[in-house]
């Protein structure tokens, strides 16, 4: 029973080793472009994590492609715009700043601000009535 627990554990082990994505590049900088657009990229299946977090498999063609992309020569952005191209502003985990966005951007703190106007004026209304 040991025996066949240890070989199970032995199994496991072998079996993450060569589940591990190997990827080559021709340059540092192209390894580490690499390792920055997959933290910035989130995996369209999963809903919090980026693509190298995850191991869904749309996840993993993702990464390759992102690897054929900064291998063939393209540039980050022309990587970000394919991306978005194809599968919306949601594989951003920082969208851009357009109109549309404005309100996720700015909306809380103008409600923010909107609010210790308010306070203040209640504030000042209160105080004025106090004196009288």
């Amino acid at each position: 029973m040991k025996q066949l627990l240890i070989g199970l554990v032995l199994l496991g082990l072998v079996n993450t080793t060569f589940a591990e994505e190997r990827m080559t590049f021709r340059s540092e900088l192209n390894q580490v472009r690499y390792q920055s657009l997959i933290k910035e990229l989130r995996c369209p299946k999963c809903q919090n994590q980026n693509l190298a977090d995850s191991n869904s498999g749309i996840s993993v063609d993702l990464r390759q492609q992102v690897h054929n992309m900064i291998e063939s020569g393209k540039t980050d952005q022309e990587i970000v715009d394919y991306m978005v191209a194809r599968y919306g502003t949601f594989v951003l985990y920082r969208p851009q700043n357009t109109p549309a966005t404005f309100l996720l951007w700015y909306g809380p703190f103008i409600l923010l601000l909107g609010g210790v106007v308010l306070f203040v004026a209640v504030l000042m209304k209160n105080r004025g009535r106090g004196s009288k």
